[in-house]
């Protein structure tokens, strides 16, 4: 019976552990590694004295992750090209029905602001992701990190600061980006080269992640002109062989492109003023794997 409701204490934690997790790390394999571990050092304390059993998690969650982005930032400077996060399946519909509270989430968990995040050191991206994710009280993260409150406000200051300055300077809103994305999809599939210029903003950028290990950029391009004259290409050589789904990743509409029932690749789009202004494409096969 105890081991039961062990279990059942955790599994009633596990999706904010995740979420933690995820947005700390930006890989769904390292996060689940530091939820299994939690639950083995939750399953092996004493758990007589936890008066608290979520924040106890979540500060058993929070520090592993920071120990394992430590071990993984020096991995990810020998990336080749562009680093994005692997796609994360997200239906914020379930977890907050209400639209503010969605917006929060999604934009906690968009590829614009992960790509930000990267370059927060482990504890600003920690003090970033407890606050304006999931809205802990300062004097909490204090606890959390073992820090005291005033250095956590300054961390999350500096934080909040360089996501600011980094992030796109417009909002995205869920239904144009569905519209523009499925309004791409058909020009893109069907080589419409005029089609896809009109749905491009001028400054469009498009940012592809491989990590050298399928054929893509290896650096940003920028221009509708450039843009457009890729993705025709990639039409051209083979669009037709591969199938595609509308999904949601990373709190937004996505597509999944399909070869053979297999994922070959992954795109998404920010848009605004009715124009696409940042695509995001992930071909690099590992990180395609949770999506097979």
């Amino acid at each position: 019976m105890a081991t039961d409701i062990t279990t059942e204490v955790f599994e009633e934690h596990r999706g904010v552990l995740m979420g933690v997790a995820y947005r700390m790390l930006g890989r769904v394999a390292d996060a689940e590694d530091v939820v299994q571990e939690t639950w083995l050092r939750w399953a092996g304390t004493d758990r007589e004295p936890v008066r608290d059993p979520r924040a106890f998690l979540v500060r058993t969650a929070t520090r592993l992750a920071i120990d394992r982005l430590r071990q993984v930032q020096a991995r990810r400077e020998a990336y080749v090209g562009p680093w994005l996060p692997e796609p994360l399946v997200t239906d914020l519909g379930a977890v907050a029905p209400d639209t503010a509270e969605r917006a929060v989430l999604a934009d906690s968990v968009s590829f614009a602001v992960m790509v930000v995040l990267e370059s927060l050191s482990p504890l600003e991206r920690a003090v970033f992701v407890l606050r304006e994710a999931f809205g802990y009280p300062f004097a909490e993260i204090a606890a959390i990190l073992d820090r005291g409150e005033p250095a956590v406000r300054k961390l999350a200051t500096r934080a909040r600061q360089h996501v600011e300055e980094r992030r796109p300077r417009y909002r995205v809103d869920p239904d144009e980006r569905r519209d523009l994305t499925e309004r791409f999809l058909a020009a893109a599939t069907s080589g419409d080269l005029d089609g896809l210029m009109t749905l491009l903003a001028p400054d469009v950028s498009l940012v592809s992640d491989t990590d050298g290990k399928a054929r893509a950029p290896l650096r940003i391009i920028v221009s509708a002109a450039k843009v457009a004259r890729f993705l025709h290409g990639v039409a051209e050589q083979g669009a037709a062989e591969l199938s595609f789904r509308v999904i949601e990743l990373n709190g937004g509409t996505a597509v999944l492109a399909l070869d053979g029932g297999k994922p070959d690749s992954v795109f998404q789009l920010d848009v605004a003023d009715g124009h696409i202004q940042r695509m995001y494409l992930i071909r690099n096969p590992e990180k395609l794997l949770p999506l097979g």
